[in-house]
């Protein structure tokens, strides 16, 4: 197998895909090994990729196939969700496009339009994620609606149901007129509006006088039931208790109330009550006993209540009223007003408050195991900054509202009787069974029966999903949920801690008795370099496959993965995307590099090629130990920017050149072995991160079978090594790249060897001087005892260094240089001082920080009496 001459990712990443699918690498089944499981959050039915799947795939593909290299048994479960409301709209919209009502058809009818779609667009994105590199075990996708995760939302709402958790009532409601659904209240986005706030006259019954109400719907006026004033405005105790005032236009007469629940300092003090509209108002008609009229159809449009309006667009009543009460002298004065109004996470209109039977879930109780889960570190959030979020939430909950007026969902299993009442079971049979029993009528039939049309929240399904993809519902006892439950890594964006992450936590401890999974990583939300979120309508995101296509799989992840530190938004540029396929040629061209050097068994290892090796080995674990603390507090990109600048720099910029043979000359044996094993375990440290490429080289660099692969090769564990030898090997490399420094100062070419005197002391040591003669081009490093005043001097640690010039020297320039040098080390010294003269700090810090602070601040002074005594000399 040739390695090819360019790296291009387009001709490998098919290739190496197809291998793993075909060699069954991504998939499991329970064995004596330790689990380690992620289930996917499954993207919508509807969706495509985007660049927040992008991110998110991308570090869970980096979570697992490290785990599968650590031995470990790995489960990624794939699926989508079946998205009751989204789905419906694009069938909907379907269908309207074809000639064809919703309204006209059957719900069996529109369900086998929903089915067909659904076959058709929903296996999209998972597709796309193949491209991605994504190694999901695809033998166990799974669909929301797929029947044994319907049977399982069905089993719980009955259960909790029979628990008595729960109930169905009228109750104040977000609406969405679009969808035509009632939603929960974290489906609503409040987002700042530019409305207006209009000043009505309500006549004062049996008077000429007004009280002036102010609001910012006045299309809701035809819904009034009551006004309010507060019993201590002093602007109303003049109004007799039984004041009644004419809702403007109508002139419907409603009684004033008082409480002192309306702002005084708000508009006028007056408060119109629409108890079928607001919440609060709600509350109000509640306590006062207020009738409720509902002005609004389903669809916004106004009914019968609406009068003359009946039929308009709620919006086009606004702008239609407000002139009509300017022509009746009802309209005191408009005001520009900014205020935040609720739109449908959906469909992204405006909700309407409103009065709707519905089911609901009571989440007080059940909220609790789930809070006490996340508060006491059980189940970690990553970063741990969004616990204050999540415990607001769930100490603030507020019973769930599961019910939607749609069609495309799980059915509510609730059955209606003949002379009202309803039954709940899980099956048409038992359901007919429980309604005989409760009429004490034996002979009714499933005829007589109606089901109730709602469906069920989308969410209600996907909070079972860590349970339900193992069908662990059904059958609580199976080898898999055993085998796989609790997971282990969730990865998901914080805009959803609380609609699912929150929602599958109480159901795991309702249903489990246990946590559904151990973390949970937060992403942040990838951005564009002008920090807006990337989105279609703004036309600022790319297309991932487009990426994919121009810069390769491994780029694509490796741009999504530098910038992206837990809950952190992520500013996405298609540099990144450069960058990364920059850093895939750097190992391409690398590899290529030592595979064309030529072995001479018979030769001896120098000792700089020695020195070289034994450096590197203990750069690499040092390297490798940290990336392991990275991994154990989620620190990903931190994990990757190590190790890309551990390739970049230390591998690909000194190691290679330490040991690299001269022109047309060969290596040793030993220094090649070790290089290429160096090459081995940096691509499978590298290989969860970058898989195509570092699959592609590793096959080429040994003999494979077929069947082999470094998807499944150990993740090297990091060894003890050496510290204090990566501390003389850094005083080497400042040592190189100071005369090569010197040699462009003065224009000396590379290739004309130099001479290097030291004065030796405690931190020089000369068995490194190979490697140092190596790397600086030097035919001599040799030990002295006074300075020389014809050389270039500077200084490492405490150790000084004279290159020799003759009289090319320039004493003015060389001045100038030491002079700059010195205020830098005088600067650097009198901040050490001030840390170490800092009462708190040397109390407070650990003594290792106290340590090389102390050590900073011998070295300085060294050196500055080193400069000091240079630049005697030469002035």
């Amino acid at each position: 197998m040739e390695i090819g001459a360019k790296y291009t990712p387009q001709q490998i990443e098919s290739k190496w895909y197809d291998y793993w699918i075909r060699h069954n690498f991504f998939h499991s089944t329970p064995d004596g090994r330790e689990p380690y499981t992620i289930v996917i959050p499954p993207p919508n039915v509807t969706g495509v990729l985007h660049m927040g799947h992008m991110l998110n795939e991308t570090i869970q593909d980096v979570l697992v196939r490290r785990a599968r290299m650590q031995g470990k048994n790995a489960c990624w479960v794939p699926g989508t969700d079946h998205a009751s409301i989204a789905t419906e709209a694009k069938v909907v919209q379907k269908l309207k496009a074809d000639g064809i009502d919703k309204n006209s058809l059957t719900r069996e009818e529109f369900l086998k339009h929903a089915w067909q779609w659904k076959e058709k667009h929903g296996g999209i994105i998972l597709n796309q994620l193949r491209k991605l590199g994504a190694s999901c075990d695809w033998e166990r996708t799974k669909f929301t609606m797929d029947p044994a995760l319907s049977e399982s939302v069905i089993k719980v709402f009955v259960d909790l149901y029979k628990k008595g958790k729960i109930y169905r009532g009228v109750r104040m409601v977000n609406w969405d007129p679009a969808a035509q659904t009632a939603l929960s209240d974290e489906e609503v986005i409040y987002r700042e509006s530019q409305g207006k706030l209009y000043y009505l006259r309500y006549k004062i019954e049996g008077t000429s006088r007004y009280v002036v109400v102010a609001t910012t719907r006045p299309e809701t006026i035809l819904g009034d039931t009551a006004l309010c004033v507060n019993p201590n405005d002093p602007r109303y105790r003049d109004l007799p208790q039984d004041t009644r005032v004419l809702v403007p236009l109508i002139d419907r007469s409603i009684p004033v109330i008082r409480d002192e629940y309306v702002d005084i300092e708000f508009g006028t003090g007056a408060l119109k009550v629409t108890p079928a509209h607001d919440v609060n108002d709600y509350m109000l008609g509640e306590k006062y006993n207020l009738e409720i009229i509902d002005i609004f159809n389903d669809d916004g449009t106004l009914n019968e209540h609406g009068e003359r309006y009946a039929g308009m667009d709620r919006f086009e009543v606004r702008r239609q009223i407000e002139k009509d009460l300017a022509d009746a002298s009802l309209l005191e004065k408009v005001e520009a007003y900014t205020n935040k109004v609720g739109y449908s996470e959906r469909t992204n209109v405006p909700i309407e408050p409103k009065l709707s039977m519905q089911w609901f879930l009571k989440m007080t109780e059940l909220a609790q195991p789930a809070l006490k889960a996340v508060m006491e570190d059980d189940i970690r959030l990553v970063p741990a900054k969004f616990k204050n979020t999540y415990r607001y939430w769930m100490e603030n909950v507020k019973d769930w509202c599961i019910s939607r007026q749609l069609w495309w969902g799980q059915q509510i299993p609730a059955y209606f009787l003949p002379k009202g009442g309803y039954v709940v079971a899980e099956t048409p049979e038992e359901a007919l069974k429980l309604a005989r029993e409760k009429t004490g009528d034996a002979s009714l039939t499933a005829t007589d029966l109606r089901r109730d049309p709602d469906v069920l929240d989308t969410w209600f399904s996907s909070w079972l999903w860590p349970i339900s993809v193992f069908d662990g519902i059904n059958r609580p006892e199976n080898e898999e949920i055993k085998y796989y439950y609790p997971t282990n890594d969730l990865v998901t964006g914080p805009d959803i801690l609380f609609f699912w992450v929150a929602r599958m936590i109480i159901a795991g401890y309702e249903y489990r008795g246990e946590m559904p999974f151990r973390n949970v990583y937060l992403t942040g939300i990838v951005r564009d370099k002008l920090r807006r979120k990337m989105s279609k309508s703004l036309g600022n995101s790319p297309d991932p496959l487009d990426l994919i296509e121009q810069y390769g799989a491994d780029g694509v992840r490796l741009a999504m993965l530098l910038c992206s530190a837990a809950g952190n938004d992520l500013l996405f540029d298609d540099a990144l995307c450069e960058q990364g396929r920059n850093f895939g040629n750097k190992i391409w061209n690398a590899y290529r590099l030592v595979n064309g050097w030529q072995v001479d068994d018979s030769l001896a290892q120098s000792d700089s090629n020695r020195l070289a090796v034994s450096w590197f080995d203990a750069m690499l674990n040092r390297t490798l130990g940290q990336i392991e603390e990275d991994f154990t507090e989620y620190r990903i990109s931190e994990a990757l920017m190590k190790l890309y600048r551990l390739f970049w720099d230390e591998f690909s910029g000194w190691y290679l050149e330490m040991v690299k043979p001269g022109y047309r000359q060969p290596t040793d044996r030993a220094t090649m072995d070790a290089t290429k094993a160096f090459f081995d375990r940096l691509l499978r440290t590298l290989h969860p991160f970058m898989p195509f490429i570092t699959e592609e080289i590793w096959q080429h660099m040994a003999p494979r079978k077929d069947g082999e692969s470094i998807t499944v090769a150990a993740l090297p564990a990091p060894q003890p090594f050496d510290q204090a030898l990566l501390e003389r090997i850094e005083q080497l490399k400042e040592a190189v790249s100071s005369v090569r420094n010197i040699r462009k100062e003065h224009n000396i070419p590379n290739k004309e060897a130099l001479e290097l005197y030291v004065i030796g002391d405690d931190n020089y040591h000369r068995e490194y001087n190979p490697l140092l003669q190596k790397m600086a081009n030097l035919n001599r490093v040799e030990e002295i005892a006074e300075k020389r005043s014809d050389a270039a001097a500077f200084i490492v640690k405490t150790t000084e260094y004279f290159v020799p010039l003759g009289g090319s020297i320039d004493v003015e320039e060389e001045l100038k240089k030491l002079k700059a040098d010195l205020a830098y080390q005088e600067g650097f010294l009198a901040s050490v001082l001030k840390k170490l003269s800092n009462e708190r700090f040397v109390q407070n810090a650990p003594a290792k920080v106290i340590e090389t602070e102390h050590a900073k601040r011998h070295d300085a002074e060294a050196k500055i009496k080193a400069l000091k005594e240079r630049i005697d000399q030469l002035q």
